[in-house]
């Protein structure tokens, strides 16, 4: 029996955390061609294929949310945004992730400032799940400072929990 479709995998990554290199698609095209024109025959006429989505949005987008808060407890300082898990749950930590890292984020408001504390950005849903930035290094910020979220051009809506705790979706620009 011919199988008409193989789907080899989930896509390419992109260079989400310090240290990550960007994909050599060249060298990975190449290999994928050379193994690819040694199939047997069963798989001569079968279509292969890979998920590109993440590869190609997800540097282009960037996730904002204003300081609605700002906390102080047990020595540590806590930016309590209006968004969080339920508009970017890939960012939170929860969509995958074994062990938890912080995507890129910035104080936008405050871009180009020098770093003046380590604070942790948190989201407003009443989970200990729901963070975006554990322990950052960001310029002093306040309330109605806007966070920027980096990396964010997929899994953003089509993954997250907008309803969640009866939270609505994000505004979605496309610039």
């Amino acid at each position: 029996m011919a199988v008409p479709h193989i789907n080899l995998g989930g896509g390419f990554g992109i260079p989400y955390f310090p240290g990550d290199e960007p994909l050599d698609l060249e060298r990975v095209g190449s290999a994928l061609a050379e193994r690819l024109s040694q199939v047997p025959p069963e798989l001569a006429q079968t279509r292969f294929c890979v998920e590109l989505g993440r590869y190609l949005v997800g540097e282009a987008g960037v996730y904002l949310t204003r300081i609605v808060d700002r906390k102080e407890s047990h020595g540590e300082v806590f930016l309590v945004t209006d968004g969080g898990m339920h508009h970017q749950l890939a960012a939170s930590g929860n969509f995958g992730t074994v062990v938890r890292r912080n995507y890129p984020v910035a104080i936008a408001t405050r871009f180009g400032a020098p770093v003046e504390e380590e604070a942790s950005v948190v989201g407003c849903l009443c989970t200990p799940l729901d963070r975006l930035a554990d322990k950052g290094g960001f310029p002093r910020a306040a309330v109605g400072d806007l966070v920027a979220v980096f990396c964010a051009g997929a899994y953003g809506a089509s993954a997250s929990p907008m309803q969640f705790l009866g939270q609505g979706p994000a505004a979605e620009i496309v610039v």
